[in-house]
């Protein structure tokens, strides 16, 4: 089916391009949320009289969207979440999670905005995208830990893998030191006993 579109769609075309796509994607996507209209011959009259009206109304969209983009892009947002002791989430964080710790940090974004490369389900640093336009992308951070003072040293750059094996290499020590001494007194006992 050939359309119109009215504004610019990712992967498909600019606004006003008249493209090719298949009719499910026409009839269930783009005609329902206003993204393009059929191209014949009626549409196209009525495109090229609101073409400027459309433009204009794009533009200030745009502006818009790159003012809020300025203030979301490179922040960084903490989601305490429940984990085992690898790191690995009981659930995942998901698209809403981090629309609602961006609306949360005062920058309302909606769910629909969010994009993610992969589900996210292991605590860390983990980098989202937000579509606030179909020409501005931006990029923010969720910190998911399981406390506040963890979301604090994964932001000094130490992940939760490295953590635990610090206090396993600390406790291992303290073993150790621990058995030296019980056979430093054993060995001050048997000596006594001669």
């Amino acid at each position: 089916m050939q359309v119109i579109l009215l504004q610019r769609v990712a992967k498909l075309g600019q606004m006003g391009e008249v493209v090719n796509v298949k009719d499910g994607y026409a009839r269930n996507f783009l005609l329902p949320q206003g993204k393009a209209l059929r191209a014949n011959e009626q549409n196209v009259k009525a495109f090229e009289v609101k073409k400027a009206q459309l433009e204009a109304t794009n533009l200030e969209t745009r502006k818009e969207a790159e003012a809020l983009g300025a203030t979301l892009d490179g922040q960084v947002y903490v989601i305490i979440r429940s984990a085992s002791d690898s790191g690995a989430l009981y659930g995942s964080v998901t698209t809403r999670d981090a629309a609602d710790a961006a609306t949360a940090g005062g920058i309302t974004v909606n769910r629909a905005q969010i994009t993610l490369d992969r589900p996210i389900k292991e605590l860390g640093l983990h980098t989202v995208s937000a579509v606030l336009h179909p020409e501005v992308v931006v990029k923010f951070k969720l910190n998911i830990a399981r406390s506040v003072e963890e979301a604090e040293l994964q932001a000094s750059g130490k992940s939760i893998q490295e953590l635990a094996a610090e206090a396993e290499a600390e406790a291992d020590f303290e073993i150790a030191n621990l058995f030296d001494e019980m056979g430093a007194a054993q060995g001050d006992e048997d000596l006594g006993r001669d």
